[in-house]
């Protein structure tokens, strides 16, 4: 398993080999992370998403799926783009679509590791504008990455705020993992 680190701070002025952009399938830009690390990397990323989009991801990024750009500006080597699922509410829908963002978790550490990341940075994916309940957005990143086989030597998720700090932090203690704060 990693080493899984817990902050409080601002995804785009970490020091990572790898940031996790929430991404949406468009890949063109948004609000919340996705417009943080446009605007902090400058046009180069942009340019990437954009030849991108022209090439092998025509119709956009799936899902659950990840892809990785330069980091521009940031400093970081990569941005690791993965699109969320949105919240369906409770029910049968949120156990298929629970897998999915487990899914937005696994396939960004595969393709860090598969670039030679040994440090990433995640935001709490699907956590804001797509409306995912805080705590169960936190238990499934830590069962996601906790339970990955192939990641960087070191995870950490940069948290907005000292109370989502927190719920990490109990999702974590919850399920037996060692995160340091």
């Amino acid at each position: 398993m990693p080493r899984l680190q817990l902050v409080t701070g601002d995804l785009t002025r970490e020091r990572v080999d790898a940031i996790v952009n929430a991404a949406n399938s468009t890949l063109l830009g948004g609000g919340g992370v996705d417009g943080a690390i446009h605007r902090a990397g400058g046009p180069a990323i942009l340019e990437e998403c954009r030849a991108l989009r022209e090439t092998v991801l025509v119709d956009g990024l799936g899902t659950g799926e990840a892809v990785a750009t330069t980091a521009g500006l940031l400093d970081a080597q990569w941005v690791i783009h993965t699109v969320g699922p949105v919240w369906p509410g409770h029910g049968a829908e949120a156990d298929a679509r629970r897998e999915l963002l487990t899914s937005a978790y696994r396939s960004s550490l595969f393709l860090a590791a598969e670039l030679g990341a040994e440090s990433i940075a995640f935001p709490a994916i699907s956590a804001g504008v797509y409306g995912w309940p805080l705590a169960d957005a936190a238990r499934v990143a830590i069962d996601a990455v906790s339970g990955a086989s192939d990641t960087p030597g070191l995870v950490r998720f940069v948290l907005l705020s000292a109370s989502t700090h927190a719920v990490f932090a109990q999702a974590a203690a919850d399920a037996g993992v060692d995160a340091e704060s």
